[in-house]
C-alpha cells in the first residue's frame, strides 16, 4: 500500500477486493444474529484493525496505510454492501473520531492516540448531538469550566456511535456563551477518566448492530493538554470534519443501496409470473433501471467529493450534495427492492428488509437531508 495520495486502479482493485473479501467471510454469516440481538461485535473491529480498515486516512507515521477518499470509500461501500451497521461504525470510527485527532491534535496527541485507532486496539467515539441539540448544536448544554489547569465537563452527548464501548471519544463541548461558534471547544478523552460514564444504549429500528449510546460527563476533569486545537474553535473543526463525514455516509448509502439492488437484480430474474420471470414486465425492469441509475449518478458524486477531500481543496456543497442525494436514493432503492420482492420482501428470510431497515438513517445521521439542503442553498445562492 502506498502514502502517495494517490489512488492507482491496481490500489483501488486490491483494497475494494480485499473489503469484500472480509465482509463475505466474517460479516456475512452473523448479520441476522447480530442484527436480531442488537449486537456489537467489538471483537470484528480488532480484526478490522489487522486489515487496515480503521486507519485507511491515517498516515503509515501513525499507524494508519495511508490511503485516499477512494479507497476508502470502496472500503465502506463494500462493507456496507453485506450490513449496514457495520459500515456506519466503520465510517463513524474513521471519519469523524481519528480523522478529527488527525487534522486538529498536535503531534503528541497525534503520535499517542493514532497508532491505536488505526490498529483497532482502541474504538473511537465522536460526542457533537445532545438530546435537544441535533442540527442546532449552537445551544448544547454540555459544558466545561476551567478550573487552573482543567478543564471540568458536565452534561450528556446523545445518540453517540460507540459511546458505551469506545476507546477514546472526541467530545466538543460549550466553553463560552450560547449560540456563540467560537464558544465550542473539542477534547480527546479516554474511557476509564472520573466522570466519564455510558449511559443509555438505543433500541433502533435499523442499524442494530452498531452501537449508539449516550455519553454522561459528572464532574469530569479533562487537563487542558486534552484539547483538539485552540479554546473556541471546537465548533470550526467540527464542521470541517462533517465535510469528511457526509461522503463517508453517501459511501454507506451506496453500499446499502448496491446491495439492495443486486438482491433484487437475482431476485427478479429467477422469480416467475403468469409463465415467464418477473424482469421481462416492464413494471420491474423500469425499476431496475431507476436504481442502477440513482446509484451510477451518487457514486459518481461521492467520488467527486472524495478526490476534492484528497486533494485538500472546497468540498463542502459537493460533500453535501453526494451525501444528501445518495441518502435518499438509497431509502428509495431499498423501498422499491422490497416491492419487487414482493411478500419474501417484507420477511427476515430475504435480506432486503434489513437493507430497507438500514437505509433509512442515511437520510438523518451527521446532518438530516433538510440540513444538506441548507448547506446546499446557502452556499449557491452565496456564489
Amino acid at each position: 500500500m502506498n502514502n502517495t495520495n494517490v489512488a492507482t486502479d491496481s490500489d483501488l482493485q486490491m483494497i475494494t477486493q480485499s473489503a469484500k473479501d472480509f465482509a463475505e467471510t466474517y460479516i456475512r454469516p452473523h448479520i441476522m444474529e447480530w442484527d436480531e440481538a442488537q449486537h456489537f461485535p467489538i471483537d470484528l473491529f480488532r480484526k478490522m484493525g489487522e486489515y487496515g480498515f480503521l486507519g485507511v486516512l491515517v498516515p503509515e507515521e501513525y499507524g494508519g496505510v495511508g490511503l485516499t477518499y477512494q479507497e476508502y470509500i470502496s472500503i465502506v461501500v463494500e462493507i456496507s454492501k453485506v450490513c449496514g451497521s457495520i459500515g456506519l461504525s466503520v465510517a463513524a470510527h474513521n471519519s469523524l473520531c481519528t480523522n478529527h485527532i488527525l487534522k486538529f491534535g498536535t503531534e503528541e496527541q497525534k503520535q499517542k492516540y493514532l497508532p491505536k485507532l488505526a490498529t483497532g486496539q482502541a474504538l473511537g467515539a465522536w460526542g457533537l448531538t445532545e438530546a435537544n441539540t441535533g442540527s442546532d448544536a449552537g445551544r448544547m448544554k454540555c459544558v466545561a469550566e476551567k478550573d487552573g489547569d482543567y478543564y471540568v465537563i458536565n452534561g450528556t452527548k446523545n445518540w453517540i456511535t460507540h459511546g458505551k464501548s469506545g476507546d477514546v471519544a472526541v467530545v466538543i463541548v460549550r466553553t463560552g456563551e450560547l449560540l456563540d461558534s467560537h464558544g465550542m471547544s473539542a477534547f480527546v478523552i479516554e474511557r476509564g477518566t472520573p466522570g466519564f460514564s455510558a449511559g443509555k444504549k438505543e433500541n433502533k429500528l435499523g442499524m442494530r448492530a452498531s452501537e449508539t449510546a449516550e455519553m454522561i460527563f459528572e464532574n469530569c476533569r479533562v487537563h487542558k493538554s486534552q484539547m483538539l486545537g485552540q479554546e473556541g474553535e471546537g465548533f470550526i473543526q467540527s464542521m470541517k470534519i462533517l465535510d469528511g463525514g457526509r461522503v463517508s455516509i453517501a459511501a454507506l448509502s451506496i453500499g446499502i443501496a448496491k446491495g439492495a439492488y443486486e438482491a433484487s437484480l437475482k431476485y427478479s430474474k429467477e422469480r416467475e409470473q403468469f409463465g415467464q420471470p418477473i424482469s421481462n414486465f416492464q413494471a420491474i425492469a423500469f425499476k431496475l433501471a431507476d436504481m442502477a441509475t440513482k446509484i451510477e449518478a451518487s457514486e459518481l458524486m461521492t467520488r467527486k467529493a472524495g478526490m476534492l477531500l484528497t486533494n485538500k481543496q472546497k468540498v463542502t456543497t459537493v460533500s453535501a450534495m453526494a451525501k444528501y442525494f445518495a441518502s435518499e436514493t438509497c431509502v428509495e432503492v431499498a423501498t422499491d427492492s422490497i416491492q419487487i420482492h414482493g411478500g419474501y420482501g417484507y420477511t427476515k428470510d430475504f435480506p432486503v428488509e434489513k437493507f430497507f431497515r438500514d437505509s433509512k438513517l442515511c437520510t438523518i445521521g451527521e446532518g438530516t437531508s433538510e440540513i444538506q439542503k441548507l448547506v446546499i442553498s446557502r452556499n449557491i445562492l452565496k456564489g
